[in-house]
């Protein structure tokens, strides 16, 4: 145990042994407690630069407002797709919380098969949705994710992880077009437009962002079924998934914390035979 959890330990003890997941992403990290099944808390920072000191500073000040301390945690995994920022959440994590951190990779038990062609090419983020999307609704089974990209992953028959299709997210094709445009305006997705054919510049640009993505769900389910055989049951998760939802034929279940369930799985997959 670190010296800093030794002081928090010092000050209260909390028996309850909890879990922190990571999901660090290329926008967003979303930082996750578990305390047996229960999603404790659960928060979203930007994805920066940081030292372990940074990092365990703000692991400290979270943590605080859910009432939770330093010293309750018997473990801790993270899911990266930013090489950079593995080692300081390693070390903020430890220092601070006195555990060590496990990190997703094909080299750890999942407890699916994974056939894609070079299987430490997957972002982790895709595996450990695909095991949280299996254990709750069994496969085959599509699972389309919201974030800087735009994943549509198959898991076939049996638990066994094909692959998918890889889009651009919301943020990056919105930021592409105001960026190279000299006159469209920024918006906010905060509502759909009141029609396809929008009577405004505001209204056109939302109906082109959130129908066209969603007719783009649309079509790579229905070619993926074509491809793989219908019957897979479609789920979306990540930041946008509940707005393309709304307007999707295929995407009617949502699950926003997908990812940190599947975090928590692979963690207790992995320490139960301890």
């Amino acid at each position: 145990m670190s010296d800093i959890a030794k002081d928090e330990n010092a000050k209260s003890k909390d028996p309850t042994p909890r879990v922190l997941v990571l999901d660090v992403g290329n926008t967003n990290t979303v930082i996750g407690v578990y305390k047996d099944d229960k999603l404790l808390g659960h928060w979203r920072l930007i994805s920066e630069r940081h030292t372990a000191d940074e990092l365990g500073i703000y692991l400290t000040n979270l943590l605080k407002t859910v009432d939770i301390h330093l010293n309750s945690f018997d473990g801790a995994i993270l899911s990266s797709v930013v090489p950079s920022l593995d080692i300081p959440w390693r070390d903020g994590v430890k220092r601070y919380l006195g555990v060590e951190c496990m990190t997703v990779s094909t080299d750890l038990d999942l407890g699916i098969e994974v056939l894609y062609g070079a299987p430490k090419e997957v972002g982790a983020d895709r595996l450990v949705n695909a095991v949280a999307g299996v254990a709750r609704y069994g496969s085959p089974l599509i699972i389309v994710d919201f974030g800087t990209a735009i994943t549509l992953d198959y898991v076939g028959p049996g638990g066994k992880y094909m692959g998918g299709a890889i889009a651009p997210g919301l943020e990056v094709s919105m930021e592409a077009l105001f960026g190279r445009t000299a006159k469209l305006p920024r918006i906010a997705l905060d509502a759909p437009p009141p029609s396809v054919v929008g009577k405004n510049t505001v209204d056109s640009i939302k109906s082109g962002i959130l129908f066209g993505y969603a007719g783009l769900v649309d079509a790579l389910v229905e070619r993926i079924w074509d491809e793989c055989g219908e019957g897979a049951k479609v789920i979306g998760t990540g930041g946008h998934a509940h707005l393309i939802a709304a307007h999707s034929k295929y995407m009617k279940t949502v699950e926003p914390w997908l990812t940190l369930e599947g975090l928590k799985l692979i963690y207790k997959r992995n320490t139960s035979r301890r």
